[in-house]
């Protein structure tokens, strides 16, 4: 797989490969999910007015007011003048693997922090994947809306809430804490929002209890939300070219049991709006390697929508979930609730969450082959206790499996070798006359029954596996910051010393000293010289996993060939 003309193959087919990603991003547009009507995008992301509960049917949803971006309340249409609630106070939550802080202002959950999660191995800081910085903002937020030209006012995400006390930590030997807030709002709906966090668990529950004091019924929706501004990703300079991050998809998406999964880039929230209903799913915030989404009662028919705002002088994306329409009769409670996942993209634990949830792990057209390819690494990882051994077994069984295909192509190889002398004799023979020497050198082919393409198969046949095992190195938060040995303390960082890269450089020019070159183009003769360089270069700037996978292959390829090459000449050597 290492030798010179399949790596240039490979490259190229690498190449192409990113060119049709980028394609389908730029070009293929899905018709968009419709329903009764389309999404409207209204300030601070506050529910539709005409579609409150959008693909549900009409005769079973009023329509709602909209809670205005500045927190008044209109009967009808947003109020754009309405004085804004004064700033909240937070609410700092911690448990054994988040820090959370609501705000009190909207009762939403504005920061959380992955506390087994470092931001850079070097410095303290954990990894903060909501965040109310303009620059970064993404926040999760929720709130009830009224139906259109109710009496009675219900809390949405701007309003103000209360609480006992601002700072809550989950107690040693206590499996759950609950955080209540209580709306201030005396006009007759009395509501607590709760959250519920558990020892161990990136899920947050999150309930509202509606208490109707009025003299008249409320009816209404709850809603929750995502908004956040694109992750920052550096992709300046050739560090920025090979950041692993660019390559991940960041937007947008969702998941209902007909449709499977589906996600939305931000690019193209304006062209292609979601506006639907289904039970079963959840929506989502993706970014490389973590993410946030809110999971719905599995019984209820739940509205999704997208829209875009903009806030603070920059263009926001929301994702919304609607629930179907409550109605609290005076003197009644209701509970409405749903989940809030905040937190990585653990693969083996995902769809215990939530059907679906594991295919945040965005392995795209690969899913097939990567998500086993995975389960295969983790097995190797529970087995040695590091992730760089585990890629180096899940190499070896790579080889092993695919041991006759290479076996094939190496003969192959060794063969045309063999020929190289009578090839290069040809190549005088015929001089620049590029069609003779051709037929000649299929008939020599031909008489010593060699297919030139039999290198060539196998290594196609692999490709998939490669690119597969490719995304898997790539997307695996398990891999995020992991150490190996030595000098290697974080397989998804550029090797620090340089080594790896030039022990694949090496192993390359080994290889290439075994490849036959002999009636080969001059050009492609140079450029098979400069490939080691060239990939060392390019290596020197990739996450030290995928080099470590790569030279370890190469490694093994060149043994193999050695091997083979040895046992060919040593047979001819007894038969003369």
């Amino acid at each position: 797989m290492t030798s010179p003309r399949n790596l240039l193959l490979i490259a190229l087919l690498f190449i192409g490969y990113l060119m049709w990603m980028q394609w389908q991003e730029d070009y293929h547009r899905p018709p968009a999910t419709t329903a009764n009507a389309p999404a409207t995008n209204l300030p601070d992301g506050t529910p539709d007015p005409a579609t409150p509960n959008a693909g549900v049917p009409a005769a079973a949803v009023p329509g709602a007011d909209v809670p205005a971006a500045d927190g008044g309340v209109a009967p009808s249409a947003p109020v754009a003048d309405a004085p804004r609630a004064p700033e909240g106070q937070r609410i700092v939550v911690t448990t054994d693997v988040l820090r959370v802080e609501i705000d009190t202002r909207g009762g939403n959950v504005v920061v959380a922090d992955l506390l087994d999660y470092a931001r850079d191995p070097k410095h303290p800081e954990r990894v903060r994947l909501l965040d109310d910085q303009p620059s970064t903002f993404f926040e999760a937020q929720s709130g009830l809306v009224g139906v259109q030209g109710s009496a009675v006012r219900a809390p949405d995400h701007t309003a103000t809430w209360t609480t006992a006390q601002t700072r809550y930590e989950l107690a040693p030997g206590s499996d759950t804490l609950e955080v209540v807030l209580e709306s201030v709002d005396a006009g007759g709906l009395a509501v607590r929002k709760v959250y519920a966090f558990a020892r161990g668990s990136y899920t947050i529950g999150q309930r509202h209890e509606i208490r109707n004091d009025a003299s008249t019924p409320w009816t209404g929706n709850a809603y929750r939300q995502l908004q956040r501004v694109p992750p920052l990703v550096d992709t300046a300079g050739i560090k920025g070219y090979s950041n692993t991050e660019r390559y991940s998809f960041a937007g947008a998406a969702w998941y209902s049991p007909s449709g499977k999964f589906e996600k939305l880039k931000f690019d193209d929230f304006a062209g292609e709006p979601l506006s639907t209903s289904f039970q079963g799913g959840w929506g989502a915030m993706l970014q490389h390697y973590f993410f946030a989404a809110w999971i719905p009662e599995s019984d209820e028919l739940t509205a999704y929508s997208t829209a875009t705002l903009q806030k603070d002088g920059s263009t926001r994306y929301l994702i919304r979930t609607l629930s179907p329409t409550l109605t609290v009769a005076p003197g009644q409670t209701r509970v409405e609730q749903a989940r809030l996942y905040v937190g990585p993209k653990l693969q083996s634990t995902l769809d215990e969450v939530a059907p679906g949830l594991a295919l945040t792990v965005d392995y795209g057209i690969f899913t097939v082959i990567s998500e086993p390819l995975h389960w295969v690494l983790a097995q190797f990882h529970k087995l040695t206790g590091n992730w760089g051994f585990a890629i180096i077994l899940l190499v070896l069984l790579l080889k092993a499996v695919f041991f006759k295909l290479t076996e094939a192509q190496y003969r192959s190889t060794a063969k045309m070798r063999k020929l190289q002398p009578r090839m290069a004799a040809l190549k005088e023979r015929y001089g620049d006359d590029r069609q003779k020497m051709n037929q000649a050198m299929m008939e020599l082919y031909q008489k010593e029954k060699i297919n030139p393409l039999g290198g060539c198969l196998p290594m196609l046949v692999q490709m998939p596996v490669f690119f597969a095992l490719y995304w898997v190195l790539l997307e695996s938060v398990e891999l995020r910051q992991a150490p190996f040995i030595g000098w290697i303390q974080n397989l998804t960082a550029p090797d620090p010393y340089y080594v790896l890269p030039a022990l694949n450089g090496l192993v390359m020019i080994a290889t290439s000293i075994l490849t036959p070159t002999a009636g080969m183009d001059p050009t492609q003769a140079k450029i098979m010289k400069f490939m080691p360089v060239i990939f060392s270069v390019m290596f020197a700037f990739f996450p030290a996993g995928l080099v470590l996978y790569w030279t370890v292959n190469g490694a093994l390829s060149l043994l193999q060939q050695w091997i083979i090459t040895r046992r060919i000449e040593r047979g001819d050597a007894a038969a003369a």
